[in-house]
């Protein structure tokens, strides 16, 4: 079974390099070895969503595959990166259906889980916490793009801090004392805290 998934990631990278090379037929000829990955991070996805949620794993799917078609001259590093990417671009959708929808933070404080396996937002309206969440991590990329960006493939796209520090080039270390940092100035933010969070990022760094 190992050798099988390591001779799967090859392929995958292959791709992802004849992809990037021009290769314009690459990436349908990837789909089918990652699409069973891609409906299981938009299923996690789309499980914080409200129940009635108009979005369904499939279409977020394939408004991914569509959007992804448009990165063709990406410089694909490895199926970790490919993920990575998606995940961004499945954030990109989710959010901004859910500004379509006029869905917008509710008053009062949210109810804010952040563990060390990932960083969970939970509370009556799940696609208002979404837009929180998302607001949220724009603002600390204005601090520290790093940071938001690990949470982001960890909130969004599920991978592992061995996976999201191979992504973005540093250690697992530093990847775990980002998430550790970014945790706790998101939970300021998204609970009203009055501290902007820039003292925390510059003493991590």
């Amino acid at each position: 079974m190992q050798g099988g998934t390591q001779s799967g990631e090859e392929d995958v990278t292959a791709f992802l390099q004849a992809w990037s090379g021009g290769d314009q037929n690459a990436l349908d000829r990837m789909i089918p070895l990652v699409y069973r990955e891609l409906h299981r991070l938009a299923h996690r996805n789309l499980r914080r969503e409200r129940p009635d949620h108009s979005l369904q794993t499939t279409a977020l799917v394939n408004e991914a595959y569509l959007r992804l078609v448009d990165y063709n001259r990406m410089q694909w590093q490895d199926r970790a990166h490919f993920f990575a990417v998606s995940a961004q671009l499945m954030r990109r959708i989710l959010v901004s259906h859910a500004r379509r929808h006029n869905l917008k933070r509710g008053a009062g404080v949210l109810h804010v889980t952040l563990d060390e396996a990932a960083i969970g937002v939970a509370g009556a309206g799940r696609a208002s916490d979404l837009v929180a969440l998302d607001d949220a991590l724009n603002a600390l990329a204005q601090f520290d793009e790093r940071k938001a960006r690990v949470v982001e493939m960890r909130f969004f796209g599920g991978l592992g801090l061995e996976e999201t520090a191979v992504v973005l080039k540093i250690s697992a270390v530093t990847a775990r004392r980002d998430l550790r940092t970014a945790r706790a100035w998101l939970y300021r933010e998204l609970t009203d805290g009055t501290d902007d969070g820039s003292r925390a990022l510059e003493t991590s760094r």
